[in-house]
């Protein structure tokens, strides 16, 4: 089951459909939670009896097949899914073998049992804190609130400044701290996806390969852990990529006053206390309010819904008008006439600034306010943009092309805004000799990737982005490569043809894989948020940022047929991508479906150059202990064989 984003601008709104989705999110880590004390139960029992191996594992596999991950957003790349559908393959196979299991691996407990536990105390018991902070900001700020809106206008102005510090101050607290908790609930959320599947995934291999018994079947397994762990480390790849751009939405997002409108939501929301009248006096009921400016459509929901409240109301307006404070006996009110009522209807704002934003978002008669916008340098894709990639993907393939982690490693920021400025100076732009010993590799591709980043417009532009995320989000290959294929000659002829020489550039980056190990998914990660991005920052554009890397991982793979010829006009446009609940056109990986095949005598020679080969291209990007786990078991079989 899918949950929705939870963007941090729901976090100052406060609105009871954000709690109701965030209590989802607290639902689900409270199952996860418990699903891992199960793992952890179970893994410690095969541990300490192997006499009841049998049944541990028997009970093991039930508890991976009945576990199916939730995800955020709509749509699942190829390698999430295959990720999501790990447990049921697990528990498939063990389920197989359990018969000919006799034994267990000594260091099982490392393997399992501590990974699973920092997970639940550094990640869960984390989130849990954040969340018992959040509730009890939330508790001390709207009990601040109910006594702020309650001070009567006639105090003194002194009294009066010090109740809006103090309230100020509890705001800050409780969104500081909204914000935070649901940072890390979602990146938890995110992050079991490989941080709970890596230890059992490790803890099940130990278990083949250390039970002499079943060598053929580990045979059989390694074809699939060995894509599986390509898949684990591409999510986590994606998820680092995301997890940066999210920190620093998180950070931005902190400060409300630099909080503006959000293109595609209503003109303003947020809470109201309403004056309604009753036959034995007045009261002030509390409303989550949305007023859409094109219609003039208010709409108020009840916080707290009580019989003799009024529930969900539609109001359309008719004019707005300020509160003078001598004419009532509280503060930040103002009045609207509607069509649906005969008398006006005093709202009174949460505060003054918040009722400076109704007033103008309702055409009322307060002056508006604009908070000033500080927009970051930008570059321009011209000549001297061109000359400048060019010269950088000269001396990088002269200079640098095997150099490992090529364009991963980051260079000084002093330094690369030092070629910046002086590559790109008004009076001599472009006079700049990159042979001449002051810059190195790291420098030119850390600037390379400043200038790409920081365009006007990204390179493939914010009109053809949504489109690009939904062709990447397709399940039919050709339908995936046909489709962003066309995209790609919509973009101008500027932009197509600076993404040409880029993209030919990384393919020869990439055939040079074996000395610095960057591959087209290691480049996708690097240059999916350079070459794309939404235009409206959300949670949910930087969960689309691992589409964004397909996009340009298949750039990569397919360049030939992408940039080398146009795509065909005569056909047509192709489809969009179908929902989740139909069939896949491509599989997933799976062992249940394999074909039955003979089991000839194990040659322990070729398996450990298998071994040897797969070692070489994927070990280095591996966890300390998964490096140390086959060396163990490479001991291990050696052993058996003699």
């Amino acid at each position: 089951m899918g949950h929705p984003p939870l963007e941090f601008s729901d976090c100052y709104g406060d609105s009871p459909d954000f709690r109701e989705r965030l209590k989802c999110y607290e639902l689900e880590l409270e199952r996860t939670s418990k699903f891992l004390k199960d793992v952890i139960k179970d893994g410690n029992n095969v541990i300490s009896a192997i006499k009841g191996y049998s049944v541990a594992v028997q009970k093991f596999s039930q508890t991976l097949s009945v576990f199916q991950f939730d995800f955020i957003g709509d749509f699942l790349t190829d390698d999430e899914i295959n990720i999501a559908g790990s447990f049921h393959e697990f528990a498939g196979l063990l389920q197989e073998v359990e018969d000919d299991r006799m034994m267990l691996v000594q260091n099982a407990c490392d393997l399992l049992i501590k990974p699973l536990e920092k997970f639940r105390k550094e990640q869960i018991g984390v989130t849990k804190e954040k969340r018992k902070r959040f509730e009890k900001e939330s508790e001390k700020y709207y009990s601040q609130l109910d006594k702020h809106l309650n001070l009567s206008a006639k105090k003194k102005e002194t009294q009066l400044q010090e109740a809006d510090e103090l309230l100020e101050k509890e705001k800050v607290n409780f969104y500081e701290s909204s914000v935070e908790y649901v940072y890390h609930i979602q990146q938890v959320q995110d992050r079991k996806k490989f941080d709970v599947v890596e230890p059992v995934l490790a803890f099940l291999h130990s278990i083949l390969t250390l039970n002499n018994l079943t060598v053929e079947m580990t045979q059989d397994f390694m074809p699939y852990k060995k894509e599986l762990q390509l898949s684990l480390q591409n999510t986590r790849n994606h998820f680092e990529s995301t997890r940066e751009e999210m920190e620093e939405l998180m950070n931005r997002m902190k400060h409300p006053s630099q909080i503006v409108k959000m293109q595609g939501q209503p003109t303003i929301e947020g809470y109201l206390y309403s004056q309604e009248r009753w036959a034995l006096g007045v009261s002030w009921v509390k409303y989550y309010c949305k007023y859409h400016k094109d219609s003039k459509l208010l709409v108020m929901v009840p916080s707290e819904p009580k019989p003799a409240t009024k529930q969900v109301g539609h109001l359309k307006l008719k004019s707005c008008i300020r509160r003078k404070t001598e004419s009532i006996d509280k503060r930040f009110c103002f009045e609207i006439e509607t069509y649906e009522r005969n008398t006006p209807v005093t709202l009174q704002a949460v505060s003054e600034a918040n009722r400076k934003l109704w007033m103008e978002a309702m055409d009322g008669k307060e002056p508006i306010y604009h908070s000033p916008i500080h927009k970051q340098a930008e570059m321009e894709l011209n000549e001297v943009g061109f000359k400048f990639v060019r010269k950088c993907i000269n001396f990088v393939e002269t200079k640098g092309i095997t150099q490992e982690g090529v364009y991963r490693t980051v260079g000084s920021n002093i330094q690369v805004q030092k070629l910046l400025n002086a590559f790109f100076d008004q009076k001599c732009p472009g006079d700049v000799d990159f042979h001449s010993g002051d810059w190195d590799i790291k420098t030119i591709t850390s600037a390379m990737k400043f200038y790409l980043r920081n365009l006007t417009e990204p390179l493939m532009t914010y009109g053809l982005n949504r489109d690009l995320i939904l062709a990447a989000k397709s399940e039919n290959l050709d339908n995936r490569l046909g489709a962003i294929h066309s995209l790609i000659y919509k973009l101008p002829e500027k932009n197509r043809e600076m993404l040409n020489l880029l993209i030919q550039h990384l393919v020869n980056v990439c055939s040079n894989s074996g000395d610095n190990l960057m591959t087209p998914s290691n480049m996708g990660v690097i240059f999916g948020p350079t070459l794309m991005r939404a235009e409206e920052e959300t949670v949910a554009a930087m969960l689309d940022i691992k589409f964004q890397n397909i996009v340009v991982e298949i750039l990569i793979e397919d360049y030939t047929k992408i940039f080398c010829s146009a795509p065909d006009e005569s056909s047509t446009a192709p489809p969009m991508p179908p929902p989740r609940i139909t069939p896949r056109k491509r599989q997933p990986i799976t062992m249940s479906k394999r074909p039955p095949r003979i089991y000839p005598a194990v040659n322990f020679g070729q398996f450990q150059n298998t071994e040897s080969n797969y070692l070489c291209g994927t070990l280095a990007a591996c966890p300390p202990f998964i490096v140390w786990y086959f060396i163990y078991c490479s001991k291990f079989l050696l052993a058996v064989t003699k």
